[in-house]
Parts: C-alpha cells; structure tokens; sequence
C-alpha cells in the first residue's frame, strides 16, 4: 500500500516536471516585437501592425505601444493607419530574445486618403482606379460663408449642382442635387460606407430633376462632416441601385476631447434685395467627442440650429390684377375686361403691391448627429452613428389676384391673397454594426435604418368651393418614407499571389416603405358638386350635395365654377393614399490584384433581386498603373442600374402648375392607373447603364494634376412626362372623352405621368489641378478644378402605338431642355487659400457656364450666358482658440441674365431670372461673419 502510495507521488513528480519543462521550452520559444508608434512624438492609437513573417498582426493601444508575436529570423512589419503613410521594416529576432522597433508616421492630408470605390486599404486620390474628390468639410466651412451642404458642394466640387429652388412646392425645401449633369436620384449617398435613404419628396414641379427623388444632404449638419469623398465614376456593381453618375460618401467626425463651436450670420446686401438687404440666416454649430474607453473607442456629438429669412426678386406684377367683375358699382355689366391701371389709381397701390414672392424659402430647425465606436475586444469593435433634424419651411405659392374671381372670395380676401406653403420635414437615421476578423477576414456586420417624413400644410388661402364659410388654413396630409438596409461584409489582403491579392464579398438585403397620406376633406374637396337624383315635378334636377359628384352647382359672376381644394397646394385625397413596401436582395463579388507593384487590376460583379420588377446583374473592371514615380494611368468600365423608387412607382395627386406662363392643376396619375391604360403607358422598368473611364494624374509633389474622360450611357431613362388633356368635344375621339372625365374626378385638367420612355449619352471631362506653396512666412494652398460635360437624347421616343402622334406632349421640349442643358455643363473653380501667423485669406472665382431655360414655346427659347461668381473672406485668430471671420459670397453682386419681357419664361412679371435654368441663384450677394471657437 505504501509502496504504491510512493510509486503514485514520483509520477505526479514526473508529469509535474514534464508539463512545467514544456511551459517553459514553448514560453521561451514565443519571441515578441515590443514598440511604440508616434506621429510628431505624439502617441498614435489603433494603428494596425501587421507581421508577415507569421501573418500575425495588432494594433496599438492608446499610449502608442503594441506586443506583436514574432518568429526567430527575419520579421517584417508593416504598419498602416488611415491618413498616415504606411511604413514597412524589418527586425531580427534571435531565439529566445524580444526585439524592439518603434514607428514614426508621417500623416498624409485627408485631401488625399480616400477609402471610397474599394474595399481594400485607404489609397490616395492619385492612385484610385476611377478619379475621387475629396472635400475638407472642416477647412472650407472655416473660410466660406456657405452654410449648407448643397451650396458648399456646388462651389467647391465642380462636377456637383445644385441650387435653391422657388415656387416649386416641397422642392423648395429640398434643393436638389447631381452629379456630372445626370438626375438627382442617379447619385448615390453613404454616410461613413453605409447607404442613406433618401427623401419621401418626388420633385414634380418646375425645377432641375424634375421627377427624381433625391438625398437631402442638408438633413446633416455640417459640423458632424470630417470629410466628403465624392466618386466620379459608375459603382452600382459595387454599391447597388443609383450609383450611375457615382458616390457621394460622407465621413462623420470622430475626433475627441476637442470642443468646436460656431456661429454665422449673414443675408443678402445687394441691389435687387428688398430693402438693400434681406434673407438673413444665422447658422450655429457645435462638435465635441468624448473618449469612452482606453483602446480607441469614442462617442463624438453635433448639433446645428439654422434660421433663413426668406428674399424676393420679383419686382412687379405685369398681368391683370383687377377686372370689371371687381367694380359692379361701376360696370354693372362686366365682361371680364382688365381694369387694372384704373383701380390702381383710385386706391392709390402700384403693381409692385400684387408681387408674389420669387426666392428662397423660409426654413427654420436643427440636428442632432452622433458617431462612435467601441472596442470589444483586440479584433472587434461596435460601431453606430446617425442623427435627428427638423426642419419647418414656408414658401409662397402664386399670388391670387382679385381678378381670378374664381379662385378667390372677396369677402375673406378683398385685394387678393398670397398662398403660403408649410412643410413640416422630419428626418431620422440610425445604423449599428460589428466590425470583427476572423483567420485574417475582416467581417462586417451592419444595419441602417432612415427615415423622412414631410407634413403639408397651406395657409394664407381658401377653398373657393366653401364661399365665405372657407376656412383659411388646411392641413394637406404628407409623404412618408423608410428605408432599412442590413449588410454583411468579408474582406482579406492575401500577401500572395503576385503583389497581394484584395478579396471581398457580402451581402445585402433592402426594405423600403412608401406613403402617401391624406389631407383633411376641406383641402382637397369641390363643395360645389352634386349628384342628380331625379328631378323635381317642374322639371327642375333634384341634386344631393356630394364632393365626388359630376354636377357643378357653385359658379363664379363669369359663369365658371369655383376652384376646388386649399388654393396652391390641394391636399392628397382618401383615393391618393398609398401604403407601398418593397424589398431587394443582394450578392457581390470584389477583387483587386496587384499584379506589381505599379499595376492593379480590379473587378466586381453583382447581383441584385427586387420584389416588384425582377432581377439584375452588374459588373465593372478597372485598371491603375503607374508609369513612374510622377505619373498613373487609370481607366474603368462598367454597367450599372437604377430601380425605380416606389415614389415614381405609387405618387399620385393634383397640383399646380405654372408651365409657359399659364397656371393650372395638374394630377399625376399611375402606371396602373386608367388613365394610363388608356394612353397605353406601360408598368416601370431599371434604368440600365454603361460607363467608360480613362485618366491620367501627375504627382510633382506641391503641384498634383488629374485628368479624367468619362463616357455614360443610359438605356430606359425614367422621365416625367408631358401634359396630356382630355376633351369632352363633340368631336373628340372616345379616348379623350374619358381622359376628361377622369380628369373632372380628380380635379385637374391635365395628366402627367412616369415613364421609361428615353435613353440618353453622357460625355465629360473633368480636370484638377492642387499647388502648394512656402511663401514667406506663410501657406499658400491653390485649387483649379473644372468639369465639361454633355447629355443629349439618343435614338426614338419609346412610345406606345396608342400615343402616336402625341410623342412631343410625352416628351415635350421643356423636358428635353431639362435634362439637356438646365444646368451649367462647363464649371470651372480656382481657389487660392492664404495663412500667415494669424491671418488667412481666402479667394474664390467659379465660373458658371450657359444654361437654356426650359420651355416649350419656340419663341420662349433663350441661353442665359455664363458668370463668374467671387468669394472673399478674410480670417484672424484673435487667441489660440477664438478665430473671427468677415466675408462675402458673390461680391461682386453678379445675376444671371435677365428673361425677356412678354416671354413665358418670365411669366407675368414673376421670373426676372429664369427659374427653370439655374446656374448659381438669383439672390445676389452675401456678407457674412463667423465667430469660431475650439477648446
């Protein structure tokens, strides 16, 4: 017993000093790579260190310093981190020794790293496969006095348009926006990598896009912004629907322990502005991030409040504002003719007192926005960002004068009134993620939701069907939109073969709703209808009051019925609503092959699947080869697709609209619609696409060149037709007949309609040039970028049998003159940047090329030529942390050319300035202060 009792101890001794001898010999055989890594001896956090000797990689941790496993021998270490150079060294490692090896990384300006259009490491803009503008929302917002981010872009970003728009209904409250002369909704936008929904306003007045649904960029503050990456070049096979024109990705502030707080005020100081001076708008701002963990986790916040009065350029009404139906004391015969200059005189008003107001809308509101992220644990982090705003805008409508007897009741508005519209636009997003890596695969994990909702609201009005018991302010009803996009991403650099190999590959899955939800019954209703049941034993009709009868009983002293619904804005009917969902699935593929060192090959392919129009398959290829140290060559090529939103697909409702000078109410009627049936207008289709690219950039190091050519070409393009009336003639054929009823039904006069019914080619060139410069004791930085671009219609109307001889009313000149030449297609930017000690200076001339206004009437046509428009602002830091800022946009006070007086393009006085081609506003010019302050 004792003996196996000893016998038994040895053993446990044996095992014992077997297990701690090989503890030992495996500790001992672990060699580490200790080190640190700084820029300017400040410590850098996050860093990735890789180890490809054993395909062993870390980051650092907060004070800069890492452990890194490595291998007896020669190891290699690369180190990388966004907005720095990578470095790359070797250390030898003896067995049984730990080495050391510190880094000093030099940052490389955030003008320059761009992560949009691959998914592999961060590259320069001058070795991108397809050419990237890269916007320092910081620094510009710190020179220029734009305030939004549609008007930064538009003079900053050559190849980008976008201007505030009037008399457009809710378009005058989401200014939209293209790239390279294409379509609102032929852009897509990400928010740090992840797509962002857009709005549940579809643009269908008189304005640029024009039956587009677009991004409202301006529902992000700018002081949230770090950067913005705007990719020039089709990317639907990596990006999904949308990106024909390209990508707009814009990067969120991470920064921490920094406060910076602003405040902007401004207005218009020039000569057409009432008063000398109005539009007065007060932007404040405020970022500051708080570090949450020691590893490099942070939650980084932004607000913004802004406030925008409203301008005027209209300087008279040249139309009638009275007539004999207005004065029966004196003509108690009237016959409708105009009275205007003799009624003006005896009360004593001029013209000028019946204006409309021609410009930007009032807006007021604020946002909130959060980025953050939090380390879990060595290879993976939790990540969410996104944001609130509210926004109330105020735009007028057309001014109702006393002589539209129909559409006025003197007895609530004897000398006439001016229609205001009311939205009410709230924005939501959301997007979480998980970022991990597994056996060298960088996984992510992520979901975003966004949604808008915009409420309606007419004020300052009347329904004249009600007569005197008309209220005068309704409530219209609203849009609602949501979009929720789930991702799951791989990525992984393989060191061999070739020169490394970048895989990746995900999958994506889309919902989306769309509604249209109604006003109260007195926006929209006609009182003045019945229905008849019989008549009455003197042969009288007996009638029964009914707002969907066919018998008008309320007429105006000139015979015709009263106007239906709230005056400017009728609100949506029980029978427009709409409560629509889709849903889309997706896969893609991504390489990029380093073939050597100078040149990469890329490619992708993807497929996409939607509930309500099928499927479709995308692909792209591109090439990047450095021909030396100062010049690459770049070239891409690729198809592309847009689905139709459900906006385009569900929106119908009645409106108003001015068309060559004529004012009437005109209902958009779906493609499943009778109408459309009747017009043989078939169900919507993708818009398809192909895009060709080559460039060539030169890297001087202060002086950087690129030059990009680019040709794309849209099949099925979705337009926004024409407007198509009915008849009720004796000699009308059955067809118009119909169309007239069902027009009468939904009170409007004219049909319009969304339809695949073009295709179309775009070509441009676009050109950057970037110098830097010591002069003196300061920094001169200059930019001069421009864009030269064209689109013109290719080929037939695609038309059915059934609108033979109606092609021109489908796709009428105004439309063609929209898409063609409404805004600038040669844009040219020179910026000159100045700072020396306390003092900055900077300068900017954008030249705005010719635009056509867009019309139908042949004597209507003109070219408005091309200006310059200069921006000075003068900066002085009067501490370390306070900086004042004194500047104007547009100095010189320079407008567009003027319409021609009795052209339909100026309307009755209202247009001085074309509303339909726009190259930079008609405002004027813009003083402003910034008062800036950083902790």
């Amino acid at each position: 017993m004792e003996k196996n009792s000893t016998q038994r101890s040895t053993l446990y001794q044996i095992l014992l000093t077997s297990a701690l001898t090989v503890t030992s010999l495996y500790s001992f055989s672990q060699e580490v790579i200790r080190g640190k890594v700084s820029n300017n001896g400040l410590p850098l956090s996050s860093v990735t260190i890789r180890n490809t000797s054993n395909n062993t990689s870390t980051k650092s941790l907060e004070d800069g310093s890492f452990n890194i496993p490595a291998s007896s021998g020669v190891n290699t270490l690369v180190v990388s981190h966004i907005g720095f150079t990578t470095q790359t060294k070797e250390i030898t490692i003896s067995q049984g020794t730990d080495g050391l090896i510190n880094f000093e990384l030099s940052s490389v300006s955030l003008d320059e790293v761009v992560v949009i259009g691959s998914r592999a490491q961060g590259r320069s803009n001058l070795q991108t496969v397809a050419p990237v503008d890269v916007i320092d929302i910081k620094g510009l917002t710190k020179d220029a006095g734009q305030v939004s981010l549609n008007q930064i872009l538009n003079y900053v970003a050559p190849s980008f348009n976008s201007n505030t728009q009037t008399i457009s209904d809710g378009t005058d409250h989401i200014d939209p926006a293209s790239l390279r002369g294409l379509g609102p909704d032929q852009v897509l936008v990400l928010v740090n990598g992840k797509r962002r929904h857009t709005t549940s306003l579809v643009n269908i007045n008189g304005s640029f896009g024009k039956g587009s649904v677009g991004t409202d960029l301006n529902a992000i503050p700018t002081s949230a912004i770090k950067r913005i990456e705007i990719l020039r070049d089709g990317a639907a096979a990596q990006y999904g629907s949308d990106a024909i024109a390209g990508v707009i990705n814009i990067v969120i502030e991470d920064s921490v322990d920094e406060l910076r707080a602003s405040v902007t005020y401004g207005g218009y100081l020039s000569k057409n502005a009432e008063n000398n001076y109005d539009g007065q708008s007060v932007q404040a701002n405020v970022n500051y991030g708080i570090p949450v963990t020691k590893n490099g986790g942070f939650i980084n916040f932004s607000g913004s409040y802004d406030f925008r009065q409203p301008t005027n350029r209209q300087k008279e009404f040249t139309g009638t504002i009275f007539s004999d139906y207005n004065n029966p004391s004196l003509y108690p015969n009237p016959t409708g003719v105009d009275i205007t200059n003799d009624e003006l005189a005896r009360l004593g008003k001029t013209r000028a007192d019946y204006v409309s107001r021609i410009g930007q809308a009032e807006t007021k509101g604020g946002s909130l926005f959060f980025n953050s992220k939090i380390p879990l644990s060595e290879h993976s982090e939790f990540y969410s960002f996104g944001g609130l705003n509210y926004r109330k805008g105020t735009s007028a409508a057309f001014r109702r004068q006393p002589a539209q007897i129909t559409q006025n009741i003197s007895e609530i508005y004897p000398d006439g009134f001016l229609p205001l519209i009311v939205t009410d636009n709230y924005d939501k997003s959301l997007a979480t993620g998980i970022k991990s890596e597994f056996s060298g695969w960088k996984v992510d994990l992520s979901n975003a939701y966004g949604s808008n909702t915009i409420d309606f609201q007419t004020q300052n009005s009347l329904n004249a069907s009600l007569l005197k018991a008309s209220p005068t302010t309704f409530d219209d009803g609203g849009y609602r939109f949501i979009q929720n996009t789930s991702n799951l991403d791989f990525t992984k650099f393989f060191e061999q073969p070739l020169a490394g190999i970048n895989v990746a590959f995900g999958f994506e899955n889309r919902y989306e709703n769309y509604q249209i939800v109604a006003g109260e019954e007195s926006s929209y209703a006609d009182y003045g209808k019945a229905i008849k049941i019989g008549t009455d034993a003197n042969g009288n009709p007996i009638l029964i009051p009914n707002i969907q009868g066919n018998v008008q009983t309320r007429f105006a002293q000139n015979g015709k019925p009263y106007a239906s619904g709230a005056q400017a804005f009728p609100g949506f009917r029980p029978d427009n609503e709409v409560n629509e969902t889709r849903s889309s699935v997706g896969a893609y593929a991504d390489v990029e092959a380093n073939i050597t060192t100078s040149w990469l090959l890329t490619g992708a392919l993807r497929f996409e699947n939607y509930s309500d129009f099928g499927s479709t398959l995308n692909w792209k290829l591109g090439t990047r080869y450095k021909i030396d140290d100062i010049f690459t060559f770049r070239a891409a090529a690729s198809t592309g697709f847009r689905a139709p939103s459900l906006h385009q697909r569900y929106f119908n409702a009645t409106s108003s609209l001015f068309n060559d000078g004529v004012i009437t109410n005109s209902g958009t009627f779906t493609n499943d619609s009778r109408p459309a049936q009747l017009l043989g207008i078939p169900s919507l289709k993708q818009e398809t696409s192909r895009s060709y690219s080559a460039g060539l950039t030169a890297n001087y190091g202060k002086f950087k060149a690129t030059v990009d050519g680019y040709f794309i070409a849209i099949d099925n393009r979705i337009i926004y037709t024409g407007t198509f009336t009915g008849s009720n003639a004796s000699n009308a054929t059955e067809q118009d007949k119909e169309i007239y009823d069902l027009l009468a039904q939904s009170n409007a006069t004219s049909a319009r309609f969304f339809a695949n019914a073009i295709d179309t080619e775009t070509k441009g060139i676009d050109v950057v040039l970037t110098y830097n410069e010591d002069i003196g004791k300061g920094k001169l930085r200059t930019d001069l970028s421009a864009t030269f671009v064209k689109t013109n219609i290719i080929g037939d109307i695609h038309a059915s049998e059934k609108l033979a001889g109606k092609e021109s009313i489908y796709f009428d000149n105004q439309s063609r003159i929209y898409l063609e030449s409404a805004v600038p297609r040669t844009k040219v930017n020179l910026s000159l940047n100045y700072s020396l000690n306390k003092f900055n200076v900077f300068l900017r001339n954008v030249y705005f090329g010719d635009v056509d206004g867009a019309t139908n009437t042949e004597a209507d046509y003109q070219t408005f030529r091309g200006k310059i428009i200069t921006d000075l602002s003068l900066g002085y830091s009067i501490t370390k942390n306070l900086r004042f800022t004194l500047g104007a946009n547009n100095l010189l006070d320079i407008y567009p050319d003027e319409t021609r007086e009795g052209s339909g393009l100026r309307g009755a006085g209202y247009f001085i300035y074309s509303r339909t081609g726009q190259q930079f506003g008609n405002n004027g010019r813009y003083i402003f202060t910034k008062l800036a302050l950083t902790l």
